[in-house]
């Protein structure tokens, strides 16, 4: 191995991550690597954040990528085919970056589904004055709604720690009940597990497909052309 990407400190200070640190580093020396400090970041949870501020982020992010490639996405010249797949390979993505940790009310699901439609009528070369109906876009450009593929993402995970062994961290992390976090005003007061039973009910998915990996998979898939 010639090396390594990706590892993740985290502690409440960056004083303590910063000890941590130095405890990778002596520790990696004495086995024969090298820690590079020029590529290390740090970064901060600001868990006082509300969801629909989560929520504008990441549609804010969507329509980054979208000016990035506005002279892909607006150039008439450049097939339909090809518009549609870099939206669901570079756009959407960005829009639902960690939609499977999301609490997600029906309003935030609106407003995923008016960006996203703004987008596909953005370049399926249509205004509000042609008086297109959104059905007519989702029919010519096919494939699954946001709305659709933001379930599938909050199921796929669900999946995931329900079938890791109760010890692991990922089940004592993600199921835990909070009490004492502040929570916006207004009902209901939503949470993860209350949203994973709503998704599931309506899905109609049943605990011994969630336990089995390929009936899961099954289960929660959106086909898409």
């Amino acid at each position: 191995m010639l090396f390594t990407d990706d590892v993740v400190l985290v502690d409440e200070s960056r004083a303590r991550v910063n000890r941590k640190l130095e405890l990778w580093r002596r520790t990696l020396e004495s086995k024969g690597f090298r820690l590079s400090r020029t590529k290390t970041e740090y970064m901060m949870c600001d868990f006082s954040a509300t969801r629909h501020e989560d929520v504008k982020h990441r549609i804010l992010a969507g329509w980054l990528k979208w000016r990035q490639a506005s002279g892909i996405l607006c150039d008439k010249r450049v097939p339909q085919k090809l518009k549609v797949k870099f939206y669901r390979t570079a756009i959407r993505p960005a829009m639902l970056y960690g939609a499977e940790c999301w609490p997600t009310k029906r309003r935030h699901v609106q407003q995923l589904s008016v960006a996203e439609m703004r987008m596909l009528w953005w370049f399926c070369g249509h205004t509000r004055r042609d008086r297109v109906r959104n059905e007519a876009i989702r029919d010519r450009v096919g494939g699954a709604p946001i709305e659709d593929k933001l379930t599938q993402h909050l199921l796929r995970w669900f999946g995931h720690v329900q079938r890791r062994p109760p010890e692991a961290p990922v089940r004592s992390g993600v199921l835990e009940r909070v009490d004492n976090v502040k929570r916006d005003r207004g009902r209901p007061k939503l949470t993860w597990d209350e949203s994973v039973k709503r998704d599931v009910k309506d899905w109609n998915i049943s605990k011994e497909i969630v336990l089995d990996r390929s009936a899961w998979r099954l289960a929660i898939n959106v086909p898409e052309p």
